[in-house]
Parts: structure tokens; sequence; C-alpha cells
């Protein structure tokens, strides 16, 4: 939410200047480029869109886009990217939208279990309803509770140095912080070579089961017409396929 404070992974210029070099591999979202071609759609919404990367995606293909993100900062990295007068993009959620139709709108890289507040969760659902036309879709992943993804979230497993240019080496881990029910928080370091600064990004996700989520999709008037894996994470994400009935 725009009211609230984004965590600083996406918001500390230090941060959020590293943070697509971090994640270089974004193979994930071809999965998602080919679901708009699948779905004949020409206008997308990507809510989270974060640094831009699939909204970019999307418009060097032709769509045409609109990101929104809560977080300034990202914003401000996907606003300098080549191609991004291409994008609308707007500082806000789900809840903040113009009026418009599009033909998709989406939630990349588990964006929906960043949406941990119950009342923001139903806010989103509904405030894409109304930005879809009607039969447009909501695609979105979220990770199987049952998987339980958050036992690899350690220093040990995560642990990675990154060469950038410009920056030099930095070293980065996660380390969950705490497991209460649905919720799961974890820390994230960086530690720049170049100086010695540390920094740290704490972040919570909110674990939804698929019956709830269906159940959640059904109240607020979607059709559930399919829910897949993700290809690239087999037995690990719920890929659900959401149609706004009227």
């Amino acid at each position: 939410m725009v009211g609230r404070m984004a965590d600083d992974i996406f918001e500390h210029p230090r941060l959020v200047a590293i943070y697509d070099a971090l994640d270089p591999d974004r193979s994930d979202l071809d999965v998602y480029a080919a679901i708009a071609d699948e779905l004949g759609a020409g206008r997308v919404l990507d809510v989270g869109c974060g640094t831009g990367t699939f909204a970019l995606l999307l418009a060097h293909r032709g769509l045409e886009v609109t990101g929104v993100d809560p977080a300034g900062g990202s914003l401000g990295v996907a606003r300098a990217k080549p191609g991004a007068e291409r994008v609308h993009w707007i500082h806000g959620d789900a809840t903040t939208l113009p009026p418009m139709q599009v033909d998709l709108a989406t939630m990349t890289a588990n964006v929906a279990q960043a949406i941990v507040d119950p009342s923001d969760w139903e806010g989103t659902l509904r405030g894409v309803y109304d930005a879809l036309r009607p039969g447009g879709h909501l695609v979105f992943e979220t990770r199987d509770p049952a998987y339980r993804a958050w036992q690899e979230w350690n220093r040990a497993a995560s642990y990675g140095v990154t060469e950038i240019q410009g920056v030099g080496a930095v070293e980065s881990w996660v380390d969950v912080t705490d497991v209460s029910g649905p919720l799961v928080s974890f820390r994230g370091t960086c530690v720049f070579a170049s100086d010695g600064e540390v920094l740290t990004s704490e972040s919570t996700l909110r674990f939804r089961g698929r019956d709830e989520v269906e159940a959640a999709l059904v109240t607020h008037g979607y059709a559930v017409d399919e829910v897949r894996g993700a290809p690239d994470r087999p037995g690990q994400e719920f890929v659900f396929f959401a149609r706004r009935s009227d």
C-alpha cells in the first residue's frame, strides 16, 4: 500500500539499484508472456511491477501495459530503463487504480504473497476485478504452503557473491526470522565489498493454501478457470487463472 512502508529492498537507494543484478535470471517471466499470448491479451495490468522487467518485456512486444507498485524506489528504477515511456507507471496499488478495462492482470514473482494483511488482499482482488474487462483474466502465482519453501531460506542455502558493474562485489543471503502460522518473516542481507557497508531488509510473506485462494476469488466474483503448476518449479507453486465472470 502507498501509505505503508515498503521493504528496504524495494526502497533503499543502494539496495534497489542492485535488485535486478541480484536476480538476473527472469526466465519465469517467459511463462507469463506466453500466457498473455495464449489469452490474446492486448492490454495488461502488471500489479506489483517492481523494477518493471515484466512490464517492459510486454511493452516491447507491442502490448499496452500499465505497471503499478507501492514502492517509489522500484518505480524510479523502472522509469529509468530503456523503453520505459511505453509503459504507464502508477505509484500505488490495486486499490488506487484509475478507471481502465484490461484483458489481463498479473501478479508475478509471488507478489500475491507480499500482500499480507487480509483487508489489503481483499482490496487487491476487488481493485483488479474492477480493472478487468468482462471476461478478462487475473493470473498469478503463489507458493504451495505444503512445500515449506522457507526451510531453504537460510545463509547456507542462499549465500552468494555477485560482481556488479559499477558497484563491485556484493555478498547476499537470506535468513528466516519468524514463522507464525501462514506468515513467514525473513531478513535479506547485503554486504558491499567496496566499503564494507552492511544493509538489511525485513520482509514478511503470507502462505495461502489453494482452497483459501480459490474461495477468496469466488467470493470476489471471479470464476477460477484453472490452477496450473509453475513449469520451472514443479510441485512448489500454484498458478491461478481467474476470470471476471460478468
